[in-house]
């Protein structure tokens, strides 16, 4: 959902400005997968308390309105005009979250001004992530917090789907995208190639857990939203050493 710029390249967000795509209807039947990327954020900020937060490439503002419980003012940077046309609905009455429209490499804020950036659901649209995380860097102050949610490409089944094949998961990204949606990139990442990285840029991993481990539509069907997070609470942590499921989440710090 990240529109970015770099003095080489430009990520667009067209897909998220197309009046025929609705993000909003997209998180319908997806309960489960939203509850759960609460409960990753919960548990991993929980004690903890920031002044000024960042939700990059947030969207709508789907998790704004929630970072609101740990800081004092949120900033949703977004580059679809789209989404913030419809954050300005779903975050009606959260005055602590500001709206602006801004790219992940250019949030247009001093250096060391925020304590607190989270990025999730973005990191698919980029093959390269390497200007977002020196952009994030520089944003955030020494000690500062990082959250990172990213689709993880050596999950427990890609494992397996690699492995009868003889082969091993890439650590490059791997292309998802369709024919159907051309428009920006689709990718996932090895979770070892995106923390080098995240290294490289200054930052230590404090925490990793394992999400949505339990997204399938059967599963869904069958137990519940509730059953399956009440499993979900166990196994984040517990998988998280084995990059088990299909997102991975990391508490950060920037050294």
């Amino acid at each position: 959902m990240v529109k970015t710029k770099t003095k080489k390249t430009v990520r667009k967000a067209d897909h998220y400005d197309d009046p025929r795509y609705n993000y909003q209807d997209y998180w319908t039947g997806r309960e489960y997968e939203h509850a759960a990327e609460e409960m990753a954020i919960k548990r991993l900020l929980r004690g903890k308390k920031f002044k000024h937060a960042i939700d990059v490439g947030g969207g709508y503002g789907r998790l704004s309105k929630f970072l609101t419980k740990y800081a004092d003012k949120v900033t949703l940077a977004e580059p679809s005009q789209q989404q913030l046309d419809m954050a300005r609905i779903y975050l009606k009455g959260a005055t602590q979250v500001d709206h602006k429209l801004l790219q992940a490499a250019d949030l247009q804020m001093p250096a060391g001004s925020v304590d607190l950036v989270l990025v999730a659901r973005v990191l698919h649209h980029l093959p390269d992530p390497v200007p977002e995380f020196s952009e994030i860097a520089r944003v955030l102050k020494p000690g500062g917090t990082f959250l990172l949610e990213f689709a993880n490409d050596a999950h427990f089944l890609n494992r397996l789907r690699y492995g009868v094949r003889g082969k091993k998961v890439p650590k490059k990204p791997v292309d998802i995208s369709t024919k159907a949606d051309p428009k920006i990139p689709f990718v996932n990442h090895h979770p070892k190639t995106i923390i080098k990285l995240l290294h490289d840029a200054g930052f230590e991993v404090e925490v990793a857990l394992s999400g949505s481990n339990l997204r399938s539509p059967t599963l869904k069907r069958i137990f519940g939203k509730n059953v399956l997070l009440g499993v979900e609470k166990v196994l984040q942590p517990m998988l998280a050493p084995l990059y088990f499921g299909p997102s991975v989440w990391l508490r950060l710090r920037k050294r």
